[in-house]
This record gives structure tokens, sequence and C-alpha cells, in this order.
């Protein structure tokens, strides 16, 4: 491992064998982005001017009406569900998160939701959760039916929010189909599910207003960074509640491609997204990541994930207190992973224990530990080079 800033620090590097996860840094930005980055830290620019830019490089690789960078896909759901909620009523848009008066329930299949849902109840929104988890219990019925989510609508409804993996029922066209009946619109949190580029417009397509995803994660831009694509008047409701909106209006002249200003009697006050902003050298930086994304070739990344996690097995599985398989990138992770399932009387150490130790190490290395509790970890490639790869090998089973 070479020396870095953070040995300066006195801070600890990863070994990251778990992924793109936020909490050790998600994924490298590509050399190109830190490029665009420092050459953007040169000048000054409206941050409008450079936000309407990216609408229309977003809105060319997604398909859709309309495009934003934000600090995150968290903040991309917390600004649409603001979206959704405020419309074009500047009024509304300075009360939230206070929605007294305003229409600002959000329903959630109750198979969808997770602790990320908090960015949507942040906009104020009253999340509405429907179905069950009979699917999951065994009984053969599935957990929401279209008929619950179709029940739920009323005059308070402000969105229907549909967390996108290839297991979420109902499908989205349908979940779309029932909101746009109804005249409400979807937004679909996309963070994590791409690659494949497909999916970059696959939820335009299948009639989704608003899709976030992340821009720190496959992409590989910078870590603060997400896209928000979808129906051009929610993004310039995002814009007016996110831009820095301490303008004299006789002066205030903000990009018609972002903002309508004839649809207003008055500039805004600043809004609920405010405290969400982001900088030059972020939008430059996913703008550049988010171009060379689009040109990879992404077929053969995928067989260099496929290489090293067959090659990552072969050594753990020689190991007589370790079994392994392998997954093809699945419903769940879009890379292939080892899982190792650790005998662990014959291993001489229990799993918790094994991961954790891992993890107190110098460098750090991270592990997959979502199934501790069946004596199992996992080892995914994506952040790994072959050197790497054989490092968190080798650290393993210095442990057995």
């Amino acid at each position: 491992m070479t020396d870095s800033i953070y040995d300066d620090l006195g801070v600890p590097t990863v070994v990251n064998a778990t992924g793109t996860k936020t909490r050790i840094s998600g994924s490298l930005i590509r050399e190109e982005a830190v490029e665009a980055m420092t050459d953007a830290a040169r000048s000054f620019v409206r941050i409008s001017d450079l936000q309407a830019r990216a609408s229309e490089l977003i809105s060319d690789v997604t398909g859709a009406e309309a495009g934003y960078v934000t600090c995150g896909a968290s903040a991309g759901l917390m600004l649409g569900a603001a979206a959704c909620i405020a419309g074009d009523d500047i009024d509304a848009m300075y009360q939230l998160p206070d929605t007294e008066g305003l229409a600002d329930e959000i329903i959630v299949p109750r198979t969808h939701r997770s602790g990320y849902d908090h960015a949507l109840r942040a906009a104020g929104a009253t999340i509405v959760d429907v179905g069950t988890n009979d699917h999951h219990l065994g009984t053969g019925s599935r957990n929401v039916e279209p008929w619950e989510i179709a029940e739920a609508i009323t005059e308070e409804t402000a969105a229907i929010a549909y967390l996108q993996k290839e297991y979420t029922e109902p499908p989205l066209p349908k979940v779309v189909e029932i909101a746009h009946a109804h005249d409400v619109p979807v937004i679909v949190d996309a963070a994590a599910e791409v690659p494949p580029t497909s999916n970059l417009s696959r939820f335009i397509d299948e009639g989704a207003d608003l899709v976030a995803f992340s821009g720190g994660k496959a992409i590989r831009g910078p870590q603060t960074t997400g896209i928000l694509a979808g129906r051009e008047d929610l993004v310039e409701s995002v814009a007016l509640q996110q831009l820095d909106m301490h303008a004299a209006e006789p002066v205030w002249d903000p990009p018609s491609g972002l903002v309508d200003v004839d649809r207003y009697d008055g500039v805004p006050r600043q809004g609920i997204g405010r405290s969400l902003k982001v900088g030059k050298e972020e939008l430059v930086g996913l703008i550049k990541s988010l171009e060379l994304f689009i040109e990879e070739d992404h077929d053969a990344l995928g067989d260099e994930w496929l290489n090293r996690t067959n090659r990552i097995a072969d050594r753990l599985s020689a190991e007589p207190a370790l079994s392994t398989r392998t997954t093809e990138a699945d419903k769940v992770s879009i890379a292939p992973e080892v899982v190792v399932t650790v005998d662990e009387d014959v291993a001489g150490i229990t799993t918790i224990d094994l991961v954790r130790s891992l993890r107190q190490e110098d460098p750090r290395v991270f592990v997959g530990a979502d199934s501790l509790a069946d004596s199992a970890f996992t080892v995914n490639p994506m952040c790994l080079t072959d050197e790497e790869a054989e490092y968190v090998v080798e650290r393993i089973r210095s442990y057995l």
C-alpha cells in the first residue's frame, strides 16, 4: 500500500472489499474528474448557469425533460419531495417543512420502506405505509397489491415513492399507471441502480416523474453528488428551493432553461434545499464523470469483476474452515460477489470477530457484513485492484 495524505493525517485508509458504501467513501473519483474540478476551481461561475447546462446533459443521457445535480441521491429525494409538495407555489416553498394546509402525504409500499425515506420526511412529508410483509412470511401472497396503493390516494397525496430493486413490487409501470390516473407524481430512488447505463433512461421510460441516482458510486463522480432527472416543472421547483435566492428582483434573471421567471410574482425566499447546495467543482466533476461513465465499456468491466471474484473464491475455498460460492450480478448487487461461510469450529474464530478484526487493522479491511448471523461475509470486487484482492485474501487467511 502506498503512502497517502491520510498517513500524514494519521487516519487509517481502507481496503474496500464491500462495494460502493458511503460510510467508507463510496468509490474512487475518476482522475479526469479531479482534473476538471481543479480547473473549475480557478474561475467564478453563476451556479444557475452551470445547473442549467447540467440539466441539458442529464436530459440527453436520461431522456428526461430536465435534470439537476444534487449533493447525493438522498438530497435528490428530499428535494424531489419538496417539489411535489410545493409545486410552483413560492409561498408553500417558504413554508416547508411546515406543511399545514398543504397536501403532504407520500405513499410508500411497506417493503419499499427504509431508513432513506427520512429524506422524504425531512421535506415535511407524511409517509403513508401500504401493504404487508406476507410474501416474506411464506403465505404465498404478495406484499403489496396495486389496489392498496390506489385506495391510499386521497386529496392529501403529494406523491408515491418507489425504491427500485429488481425484486420490488408492484412493477414500476403499474405504480405509475395508478399514480397518473390520479394526477400524482412518482419519485424513484435508484441510487445504486447503475450500471447498466440503460437504467439511466429506463425509469423515465417507464413513466417515473423524478428519479434520483448517486453520483459517487459506479458513476465515480464526487461522493457528494447525485442526479435528479424528471419532469421539467418539478426540476424547476427543485431549483427554486435549492439555489441562492438572495437576489434583487429587478435584476433576478436565472437561465430560462432552468427557471421561467414569468411564472412567478417575485423572487422566492431561501428554500428548504439551500443547505443542500452543490459547489461548482462538484458540479463539473459530476458532469465529467457522467460523460465518462456513458463511454465506458461496461461489459469489459463486468468481466474484470467476475474474473477477480473467481480468483478470490478459489483462494479462500482452499481453506478448510471456509466455503465459498459466487453470485452473478444479481437482484441486490450490480457486481458479482464471493459469499464466504465460516466453519467457526474449524476456524478457531467467530465470523463476527474475524470481520471486526479486519476492520481494526491498518489499513482497515472492510468485507460485507450483512450475513454475520449466518456465519458468512461477502467480498465484492468493484472497488479492489488485483493487488488489493490478494491482500484481502491473505488478511482473511491470517486469522484462521
